[in-house]
């Protein structure tokens, strides 16, 4: 299961864009994760000082 970003949550920081092993994370005024590309792993979600990112339902 990929992890997502709550679009209402997200500052864009940028904090969890050189975490991700994939690099499946796009910027943009809300980040956003492609979960072809996301392997699961939480790297991303334990970085987001906002608390954003948490897995796909």
């Amino acid at each position: 299961m990929a992890y997502k970003i709550a679009e209402d949550i997200c500052v864009a920081c940028g904090t969890c864009l050189g975490e991700c092993p994939q690099g499946a994370i796009s910027e943009g005024d809300v980040y956003s994760i492609n979960p072809d590309m996301c392997i699961d792993c939480g790297t991303c979600a334990d970085v987001c000082p906002m608390g954003a990112i948490a897995p796909a339902e």
